[in-house]
């Protein structure tokens, strides 16, 4: 194929990279301000110049071929590498520049990045943040969404991206509450006294510990359950009774004296828990204004002294797999 074959079909290879991440022929017409019937022409074009069928067309859905899936990918990167070059603005101009969009689990948002963002924004003044506080699945394409945070211990195939910190969770009461109800010296014990937990699901009020190598899981009782850490909190520093928290959730308290830990010499295990990680989609050029956002939070939080010692320094990659697109 010649190199000015190559130039015309851009659009179309931006426009068919289109219709996979929507999934739909309307929906990217809509997005493109185009008629569904001009969107399915430049495929068309497409397809014959490369002269291999890109997509399996049903009533219903849209499906990537064999052959669509690997033209697929190197539209993906002709994208991202024309966004990289629209950003390259902030490199000239000596200032990252543009609206930063995270996702982030409720409870970390709130605990773990938003008391960092006023100083990022302070820093850097051309940048905005567009925070997300959300427990359920993000796609990042699908909803516009440049950074991820999430906690896990298998980052997702196809994203690239930084470990920050390693969520862990642990028991705490105030000391009024363990002075009236006494210090629980086993798991066992924890059966006669008020506890604090999850209670989205039976399984939550069985807690589980381990010590080397034994195993206890405790049947708990409590008169609150809470799906919110910050309620938990509250809960406990109220005196309610051992509240089930992710460290980064009660560290301030238990520093303060306020809270105090309860069976330290256990490991309890949550569900809530894993490392922590800042991700976003594959890519050789991160634009200076993701850069700097990456770069500060993994600083500060290293400045918390909230994460173990052995910190990702370089982006790690993972195999990219598409999923099924739908009409």
């Amino acid at each position: 194929m010649s190199t000015n074959n190559t130039i015309t079909l851009m659009r179309e290879m931006a426009i068919f990279a289109k219709v996979v991440e929507t999934g739909s022929f309307s929906e990217t017409a809509r997005q493109l301000a185009a008629t569904p019937s001009a969107i399915s022409r430049s495929v068309a074009r497409l397809e014959k110049a490369l002269g291999t069928r890109l997509l399996q067309r049903t009533t219903r859905k849209l499906r990537l071929s064999e052959s669509g899936k690997q033209v697929y990918e190197h539209c993906l990167d002709i994208m991202n590498s024309a966004q990289a070059v629209m950003s390259v603005s902030g490199n000239f101009s000596g200032e990252p520049l543009g609206i930063v969009r995270v996702s982030v689990p409720k409870a970390v948002g709130r605990f773990v990045v938003h008391p960092h963002i006023p100083a990022f924004l302070t820093r850097y003044p051309k940048v905005d943040v567009s925070l997300r506080l959300d427990d359920r699945y993000v796609d990042l394409i699908d909803d516009e969404v440049d950074l991820a945070i999430r906690i896990t211990d298998q980052p997702p195939l196809g994203l690239m991206g930084r470990r920050l910190l390693k969520i862990w969770h642990m028991l705490c009461a105030t000391p009024e509450y363990l002075a009236e109800h006494g210090i629980p010296q086993h798991p066992h014990d924890l059966k006669t006294h008020s506890c604090i937990y999850l209670g989205e699901e039976p399984g939550d009020s069985r807690w589980k510990f381990s010590q080397g190598s034994k195993t206890v899981t405790v049947n708990i009782q409590g008169r609150y359950a809470a799906n919110h850490t910050g309620v938990r909190l509250d809960a406990a520093l109220k005196h309610i009774g051992i509240s089930s928290l992710p460290y980064f959730t009660a560290r301030h308290a238990l520093q303060q004296g306020r809270l105090v830990q309860v069976l330290s010499d256990w490991n309890f295990k949550a569900n809530y828990t894993g490392e922590l990680w800042v991700l976003y989609p594959p890519t050789r050029y991160l634009s200076p204004k993701l850069s700097v956002f990456i770069e500060f939070l993994a600083e500060r939080l290293r400045q918390e002294n909230i994460q173990d010692k052995k910190v990702a320094k370089e982006p790690h990659h993972y195999h990219y797999e598409l999923p099924e697109a739908e009409e």
